[in-house]
């Protein structure tokens, strides 16, 4: 209890910071379409064995390097202070491009569908897991994935979001044994965390339930390109 109390202050104390410096500018203003342009510069590793990925809690960023070589900053999206992110040091053991969620997604019914927990749908409707591209899994139910990024943390099972255009570049750049730290600073965060950002993702409109009943939200991207 007392670490999720010092949690939730320093959290808040950080968000007042954060949100009111230049790193957390938006790099193309703002709407759906800001959102989607938004990207990153990544670099593909010489050998693949020698990434590591560093995570900043407090500044909800991701840091894919190999060796001293930082190949990609990204913004990510944390664990909520009740249903935070875990610190530590971990592996990816698990990669999968069309991941669905077990527990929550959509039931539907002919032209109807609803955003529903599995033990929550109706009686008689078809369920479909919420899709989660680019499920880079580094410790049991939890993973980066593609999501909504937000510029405060959000997510309600600590997962790490990703930017749809950012996913599969990192998907790409990490193999099964990659290792992971997960920690509220990091040594990179003063040299490397000021980056622009997309929108905060909170106010936008979500995408038609369609295309998470569909494979449309595992294509939503650009084509990754890398220098």
């Amino acid at each position: 209890m007392r670490t999720k109390a010092v949690w939730m202050a320093v959290s808040g104390i950080v968000a007042v910071m954060f949100f009111s410096s230049c790193a957390m500018r938006p790099a193309h203003g703002g709407g759906l379409a800001a959102y989607q342009a938004y990207d990153r510069p990544a670099k593909l590793p010489n050998d693949p064995a020698a990434v590591e990925v560093k995570v900043s809690l407090s500044r909800q960023r991701a840091y894919v390097m190999e060796g001293g070589e930082m190949l990609m900053v990204m913004p990510v999206s944390v664990g909520k202070p009740d249903t935070p992110t875990p610190v530590g040091t971990f592996r990816i053991f698990k990669k999968e491009h069309k991941h669905r969620a077990r527990a929550h997604g959509y039931a539907y019914r002919g032209s109807q569908a609803k955003k529903t927990g599995w033990g929550n749908r109706p009686a008689g409707w078809p369920f479909k897991g919420t899709p989660l591209p680019y499920w880079c899994e580094f410790k049991p139910s939890y993973a980066f994935h593609t999501g909504w990024v937000r510029h405060s943390p959000c997510t309600s099972d600590g997962c790490i979001r990703m930017h749809e255009n950012l996913a599969p570049k990192f998907f790409r750049m990490v193999s099964e044994g990659t290792p992971v730290n997960i920690s509220w600073t990091q040594p990179e965060d003063d040299k490397w965390s000021n980056i622009p950002l997309p929108p905060d993702a909170g106010p936008l409109p979500d995408y038609p339930a369609s295309m998470y009943l569909g494979d449309g939200y595992f294509t939503q991207h650009k084509a990754p390109e890398f220098d």
